[in-house]
């Protein structure tokens, strides 16, 4: 299977749930008001859980319980509930076992969810602001690895072999014996489900944002947030650490060794929580 086949058959994957979508439509509408966002949400039973959840919870939450959903979106905020609604709708894609990659059920979401929670508490130990899109982006990265590796059932044998004997970055391989790799693939998929360019623009260069035609500090954020992400060794498949991280990266943000300890230690502490309610788990 080669690179057009591939990106044809990736193309055709289903879309995310039509509640998604209708929500993320109200959401993107500037004259639609938090009340039909809140009625909305209301009739999708699942989605109001996750918010009720999300809003209660450590890491996006504050003091007192929220107990509806006008007062959830009230907390937390449009760009939040944007992200749980996206989130919800692309969580059910990273539960399934990515057999040519090693990763068990719900593994890839576990990464997905640790990247996420690393790359915003990246900013804040650098004194930074995280664009609005950077946590979004890093629940997404690895959606074209759930394609070639769920959907497609790609063998990465060859690609491990190759990668392994040649010292080469898991990407590079990758596209030689693909001809893509699982970013670019993600990036397309994105784009034909119609995101926000911004998102669709981490997922293309996050492997290597040296190449990137414009720095963006969300791929700054979200490449050094899977490097923390990976040192975990939170779901970490067959391909593991072998990707290069980008020095040029580590050098804009000024992150050190120190910086990177702590976002660590800081993440741990939130990742499950935000596992456990993308997996819908109490």
């Amino acid at each position: 299977m080669k690179r057009q086949e591939i990106i044809a058959k990736a193309l055709a994957v289903p879309q995310m749930p039509m509640p998604v979508q209708k929500i993320m439509s109200i959401i993107n509408d500037p004259d639609a008001t938090m009340m039909q966002l809140a009625r909305f949400i209301e009739y999708e039973p699942g989605l109001t859980v996750n918010l009720l959840r999300m809003a209660n919870s450590a890491f996006f939450g504050g003091h007192g319980m929220v107990t509806t959903v006008k007062d959830a979106i009230m907390r937390l905020g449009m760009q939040r509930v944007y992200q749980m609604v996206l989130a919800s709708g692309v969580a059910p894609f990273a539960k399934y076992e990515i057999k040519g990659y090693g990763l068990p059920p719900g593994q890839l979401l576990e990464h997905s969810a640790a990247l996420a929670v690393a790359s915003e508490h990246l900013a804040g130990e650098l004194g930074l602001t995280a664009p609005p899109h950077t946590f979004t982006s890093g629940l997404l990265v690895n959606i074209g690895k759930v394609v070639l590796g769920a959907f497609l059932a790609v063998d990465a044998e060859p690609i491990m072999e190759m990668a392994y004997s040649k010292g080469i970055p898991f990407e590079k391989a990758e596209r030689a014996v693909l001809g893509i790799d699982h970013g670019e693939l993600g990036a397309l998929l994105l784009e034909h489900w119609k995101l926000p360019e911004p998102i669709v623009y981490v997922v293309r260069h996050r492997l290597a944002p040296d190449a990137a035609p414009v720095r963006d500090l969300a791929l700054d954020l979200v490449h050094a947030g899977d490097v923390i992400a990976k040192m975990t060794g939170i779901g970490l498949g067959y391909d593991g650490m072998h990707y290069a991280p980008s020095e040029t990266v580590f050098a804009r943000l000024g992150l050190t060794a120190e910086h990177m300890e702590r976002v660590m230690e800081s993440s741990i502490e939130h990742f499950s929580e935000i596992r456990d309610i993308l997996l819908g788990t109490e």
